[in-house]
């Protein structure tokens, strides 16, 4: 089921795609829900909040232990998600995200680009994990963090497949951009509603139409993080540029070696 030309390391069985997609609805209900809820819901309130997190968690933990179960994921391909999870895991404390530079896409980019969509997803979540663990980065924005990262490495994955040479590069080198900023976005609509509070012309108001409220939330990110998101789309887009070439050369030659499908 993945794009023709990409290698499948993580295979899209139907109950890897069944996985993959309710992991992302029940993500897409954890970034929106304070949109739709109305004031005075039980999850009207930043204090409930865990609770979702806990089950934003569970259902990127069971793409991956659905891919195990199935046996689609061998050693090989273990061994290659632990290897480029570990590198991008250490690739983000380096750039630290100052002034937006962030690393850590690239990894995930090229990585989903040569080894299909289904290890993508998993590469994105398991990369932000190691990263967390590694940096002491474990909080309530993990699990958003770990399914903004999956979701870039699924959709790297499911770039047309015939693709090669420049135009490949030049094709990820936008996709990474648009990614990182859609990225971005994401993570300010997971702690929006209860960052700053009422009162201000850009705040979270429970109960008013979707439409008002996004308006709010498009100025705030325009206000708050715009900076800092085409600082990251620019780091990723540059990056594959520069070492989009040699990198998937590279990992194609050890996807042949492994002999994935």
């Amino acid at each position: 089921m993945a794009p023709d030309g990409v290698s499948t390391a993580v295979p899209l069985s139907r109950r890897m795609v069944v996985a993959l997609v309710l992991a992302s609805t029940l993500g897409l209900l954890a970034f929106g829900w304070p949109l739709v809820v109305e004031p005075g819901a039980a999850l009207a309130d930043g204090t409930s909040a865990p609770l979702v997190l806990g089950v934003v968690l569970a259902a990127a933990l069971v793409v991956l232990f659905v891919g195990l179960g199935d046996g689609g994921i061998d050693v090989k391909a273990v061994a290659m998600l632990g290897l480029l999870s570990a590198v991008g895991a250490v690739l983000r404390p380096v750039a630290g995200g100052t002034g937006g530079v962030e690393t850590v896409f690239l990894v995930i980019v090229l990585g989903a680009r040569v080894f299909g969509p289904g290890f993508g997803f998993v590469l994105g979540s398991t990369t932000l994990l190691a990263s967390a663990l590694l940096t002491g980065g474990v909080g309530p924005w993990l699990p958003f963090q770990m399914l903004g990262a999956a979701w870039v490495g699924l959709g790297a994955g499911l770039l047309p497949g015939r693709l090669r040479g420049w135009g490949e590069v030049v094709a990820l080198a936008g996709y990474g951009a648009v990614a990182s900023l859609a990225y971005g976005w994401a993570m300010n609509l997971s702690f929006w509603p209860f960052q700053l509070g009422a009162g201000t012309a850009i705040s979270f108001v429970p109960g008013d139409p979707v439409g008002a409220n996004l308006s709010r939330f498009v100025v705030y990110s325009l206000t708050t993080s715009l900076a800092w998101d085409l600082g990251r789309a620019l780091t990723t887009a540059v990056g594959v540029a520069l070492l989009g070439r040699p990198v998937l050369a590279t990992l194609r030659r050890a996807a042949v070696r492994a002999s994935f499908r």
